[in-house]
């Protein structure tokens, strides 16, 4: 307990100490560049993509902001996805791993075109392998870069998740659990402060890809009905989100028992 406190006090330190100069870049030159060349790989595999379709206009290919840009890029590609099935597959999955990988907002498009163009099955498994191995991207870059952005964006959340792994490290995998199934803490930063507070990979991985599937199956059957939705707000109703939080008070349970009866 004592060495989770200290690792608590570091934190709180180190993170006054970036966030006081706030004119101060928090990535060195070596780090930006290595941040960089990932990104060159994944446009020059999505290239790769673009240069095997046949050609066509593609102005509609860009990233969904709105339920209204999801529709539009729904109904072009439905024509191409049974015609170039892998080509759409492994541009989709590149454009997520892409996001996930770099925090940028509007995965939730994303799981809705899958349910859209996949169906629900399949769909799942497709949002939650490319939910996870773009978290893992993330986790990894974090580790090699990511300490002095995160204390420079988030010195108080950091603070407070490292206290809170540090004591529940005996029953980490469920904790872990619960912050997936629950809008207790962002995805993005669980993704991007994990490693930085020293959540083994193999915990993370499973919460990950376990926690997620039960918002991954939300999204993706609400695809399946696009046409019908009139704003984000209608995939999660009162039920969703009550059975999202029961599933995750659940997953923490066996924590809090072992702690009573210790």
């Amino acid at each position: 307990m004592g060495k989770g406190d200290d690792s608590g006090g570091d934190v709180k330190v180190v993170g006054a100490e970036v966030g006081s100069d706030n004119s101060k870049f928090p990535l060195s030159f070596w780090e930006v560049t290595l941040a960089s060349t990932v990104v060159l790989g994944f446009l020059f595999g999505l290239l790769a993509v673009y240069l095997t379709m046949p050609a066509s206009d593609y102005s509609f290919l860009k990233l969904p902001r709105s339920l209204q840009d999801l529709q539009i890029l729904r109904v072009h590609l439905e024509d191409y996805t049974s015609d170039y099935t892998a080509q759409v597959l492994l541009g989709y999955c590149m454009v997520y791993i892409f996001m996930q990988t770099f925090m940028i907002p509007g995965t939730v498009f994303m799981s809705l075109l899958a349910g859209s163009l996949f169906g629900v099955f399949k769909g799942v498994a497709l949002v939650v392998f490319n939910a996870t191995a773009g978290a893992s991207s993330c986790f990894f870059l974090s580790k090699l870069i990511g300490r002095p952005l995160v204390f420079f964006l988030w010195p108080d959340k950091l603070q407070f998740f490292q206290n809170q792994v540090a004591k529940r490290r005996e029953g980490l995998l469920n904790y872990m659990l619960f912050l997936r199934l629950t809008p207790t803490l962002p995805n993005t930063f669980i993704n991007v402060a994990s490693p930085i507070v020293d959540v083994p990979y193999h915990i993370f991985f499973l919460a990950t890809s376990i926690g997620l599937i039960p918002a991954a199956y939300v999204t993706v059957r609400a695809g399946l009905a696009l046409g019908e939705l009139r704003s984000l707000g209608d995939l999660y109703d009162f039920n969703s989100i009550a059975t999202l939080f029961f599933i995750g008070v659940v997953s923490i349970t066996p924590t809090l028992v072992s702690k009573s009866k210790s």
